[in-house]
Parts: C-alpha cells; sequence; structure tokens
C-alpha cells in the first residue's frame, strides 16, 4: 500500500470517529491531492462501512469497545519524563527530537504517528527511559520547523519524500550512537511510524538489532535483505488498513531469515495502544508494551 493511500485512510478514519470533521477531512485529502470527488467517496465509503457494522471501521456495533475491558490499565504516561528537547544534524538539515536516558538496556529510536511529534509520542519514550533504555523521538517534520510548527501533519508528512524521511531516521541513529557508543539500537513506531519503521529496515541499516513496528503498513514489495534486526511485529485484530500488508511483510522476513515474531492483539483496532484516542484498549496496550519490553530485552540488552 503506497504511504500516501495509507494517510488518506488515515483522515477518513478520523472522520468517521468524529475526530474531525467533514470540512476538515475534504480540506486534508485536498492538500494530499486528491480530487474533490475522490475525497468524498473515501468518506462516503468509510462512513458506509460503520453504519453497516464493519468491525473494521471503528465505532461500528460489532466491534468491541476500547474502554470495556475489565483487565487492569497499562500505565499512562503523561509527560516525556527525564526525555528533554534536543536537535542534531541531518542529511535535510537540522533535526529536532527529545532524547533521555542512560542506555543501561540499550537505545531505541521511536517513530511518531501521522500527528508529528505529539506529547504521546514523548510520553513513550519517557516510558522507556523509566525501564532502563536511552530513547530518542525523532520528529520527522523538522523540516517544516518541527510538528509545532505545521497546521496539518499528516498533509505535510504525505508529500514528504520517503527517502528524506529514511534519511532523517538514520540520522536519528547516528545521533544515539554517538550519546550513546556501543549500545545496541533498537527501533519502534506507531500507526504511520510504524510503517517507517518497516521503510527503515526496507532501507537497511546494519547498526540495528531489534525493531517493533505498531500497526504500520509494509512498503511495497518489501526487501529486508539488508537488515539483520530482529522483528516483532503488532498488528490489531481489526484494521483494514494496514493488515492486508502483513503477508508481504511476513514473507519478506521469512525470505531474509532470522529472528521474527508478529501478533495481532484480539478485540483491538488501528492505534490501539494511544492512550490519547478513542481507539485506546487498555489491556492489549498493557500487553504489547510488555512484548515490546521482553522483545528488547532479549534483542538489546542481551
Amino acid at each position: 500500500m503506497a504511504l500516501e493511500r495509507y494517510l488518506a485512510n488515515e483522515v477518513a478514519l478520523d472522520f468517521t470517529d468524529g475526530i474531525i470533521t467533514r470540512r476538515d477531512a475534504l480540506r486534508r485529502l485536498a492538500l494530499m491531492g486528491l480530487s474533490a470527488s475522490a475525497a468524498g467517496a473515501l468518506l462516503a465509503a468509510c462512513a458506509k462501512q460503520k453504519d453497516e457494522g464493519n468491525p473494521a471501521i471503528v465505532g461500528g456495533p460489532s466491534s468491541p469497545a476500547a474502554t470495556t475491558s475489565t483487565a487492569a490499565p497499562a500505565p499512562r504516561a503523561t509527560s516525556a519524563g527525564n526525555a528533554e528537547a534536543i536537535t542534531f544534524p541531518g542529511p535535510s538539515g537540522t533535526v529536532q527530537g527529545v532524547f533521555g536516558g542512560t542506555g543501561t538496556k540499550g537505545s531505541v529510536l521511536v517513530i511518531h504517528e501521522n500527528r508529528g511529534l505529539t506529547d504521546h509520542i514523548k510520553s513513550v519514550a519517557g516510558r522507556l527511559v523509566g525501564d532502563g533504555y536511552a530513547a530518542l523521538a525523532v520528529d520527522l517534520l523538522s523540516p517544516e520547523g518541527g510538528t509545532d510548527k505545521v497546521s496539518d501533519p499528516p498533509s505535510a508528512l504525505s508529500a514528504a519524500p520517503v527517502e528524506r524521511l529514511v534519511g532523517d531516521m538514520k540520522a536519528g541513529l547516528d545521533e544515539l550512537d554517538r550519546r550513546m557508543p556501543g549500545k545496541k539500537l533498537g527501533v519502534t513506531g506507531f500507526c504511520f511510524g510504524g510503517g517507517m519503521v518497516w521503510q527503515l529496515l526496507n532501507a537497511g541499516d546494519p547498526r540495528l538489532e531489534a525493531a517493533v513496528p505498531f500497526y504500520g503498513p509494509a512498503p511495497a514489495a518489501p526487501d529486508f535483505s539488508r537488515t539483520k534486526a530482529a522483528v516483532f511485529a503488532v498488528y490489531a485484530e481489526d484494521d483494514s488498513f494496514v493488515n492486508p500488508t502483513r503477508d508481504a511483510a511476513v514473507a519478506a522476513l521469512e525470505k531474509r531469515g532470522g529472528p521474527h515474531q508478529e501478533k495481532t492483539y484480539a478485540g483491538t483496532q488501528h492505534a490501539f495502544f494511544n492512550d490519547t484516542g478513542p481507539r485506546y484498549n487498555a489491556a492489549a496496550a498493557a500487553e504489547a508494551y510488555s512484548d515490546l519490553l521482553a522483545w528488547f530485552g532479549k534483542y538489546l540488552s542481551a
């Protein structure tokens, strides 16, 4: 699935969720290059699926509510903790991010969702710091002035060349290497950021030891032969935009060989880890974070 199409689908999903208005959705889709008729058709199709109770569309009557779980909720980290704002050089200019931690267990690059480097993503870096990792959450909207300066992050990210995004992620790995020399490197990302993790693996970087993409779309015809990273791929059960790319990602991992695992979390929808959004599933988020720590513990801390 093309990255641009995936980001357009996320806009449509936000519309069906009531997060943005129809007017905002049409404006964002126009900025992504969709014609008025194509944008209207996409929103109508998503709305129809929701009305028909398609469990792949958030809020459908046959879709389990994210807040009904009786399991213990995941701890909600609302700040970046010890992470602080930093800048560092990248191929597209100065790159912004937040960094923290001593990296006793390794170093992790954190890739944000399509809304940019939000407080939620900063809090993920803070949680990793609290669990013994050095963490750098990179702002892939740095060339546009940074997330806080961009009026419509999804549209800006849709317009950014993948090569630029990959280059800035690799610059983030450079910065982790510089700050934490000798520590093993890992990466995780969410939604758009999960797709960026797959793109980074596709581009290849021999330094990466572990990767945990959360419900991100794999690139078309992926080739992971240039990376040795152990991959743990997180999928939501009801995610019609990302799950169709799963088979290609798994096939590419199997062709490459090496450690990898894929896990689908029952009763979940796209973006179930984000505790600031309507699709948050506390029990599944806690389970996924525990799985992430176990994976990084095996491949970064060992």
